[in-house]
């Protein structure tokens, strides 16, 4: 069946949607912008789920299906593709516009329209022709990947310094009061104080280099850049 016999529906709310197989998309989005009527072009709408599919991320889809009076409203060409239900304005908004354009020539799409001022790109299936100012090509198409707080949290020897000497500091102080405790306790216990004295001044020993390590790293970090 071709596009002008095919059947327009006045609101695309008349369209059954139980024999609706274009997974990614639905009938409002194709449907005419200005006045709600929809016209099903099925090889058009497989390219376009074959397009949605290679790229793995949504299309945002301005314009598809245009009934004559909106297309007259809007200035398109009297021949427009839209007409047919064989064109689509898509969003470059998430999109990589020279990886979209490769992408859409890959599945078929031989029409393609540039418009980087409005933000979207025109994509057909009339004869190969193209128009209009190309993208610029982006420098990065989107930010690099991070690492989570917690990661970079677990890699600073600033972070592993300080928790060392608050260990430290910890269990010499813990050792302190244990101290104090046997030293009150009956004499079978004694013995061990000056042992635990001791044990006390290795703790303190490790806090302070717990600290120096600190001091180090922060200085070295900061040498290197990594506030």
């Amino acid at each position: 069946m071709t596009p002008e016999t095919q059947k327009v529906l006045s609101h695309f709310s008349e369209f059954d949607t139980r024999s609706w197989r274009w997974k990614n998309f639905s009938p409002a989005e194709i449907a005419c912008r200005g006045t709600g009527k929809l016209l099903i072009n099925e090889p058009a709408l497989d390219k376009l789920q074959a397009l949605r599919d290679r790229l793995g991320k949504p299309l945002i889809v301005r314009s598809a299906y245009r009934s004559p009076e909106h297309n007259r409203a809007v200035g398109g060409a009297s021949r427009s593709k839209h007409l047919d239900c064989l064109a689509f304005d898509i969003a470059m908004a998430n999109h990589d516009p020279v990886a979209f354009e490769t992408a859409a020539r890959e599945v078929g799409f031989l029409g393609f329209g540039f418009y980087p001022r409005s933000g979207f790109m025109h994509i057909d299936l009339g004869p190969a022709r193209q128009w209009g100012e190309r993208f610029p090509v982006r420098a990065m198409a989107f930010a690099a990947e991070t690492p989570p707080v917690r990661e970079v949290l677990a890699e600073s020897r600033t972070l592993r310094g300080a928790g060392a000497a608050g260990a430290a500091t910890f269990g010499a102080a813990g050792i302190e009061v244990v101290q104090g405790v046997l030293t009150e306790a009956q004499g079978a216990v004694l013995p061990l104080v000056p042992y635990l004295d001791s044990l006390r001044w290795l703790f303190i020993a490790l806090a302070l280099a717990g600290i120096a390590a600190t001091i180090y790293a922060r200085l070295d970090d900061w040498r290197k850049g990594r506030r």
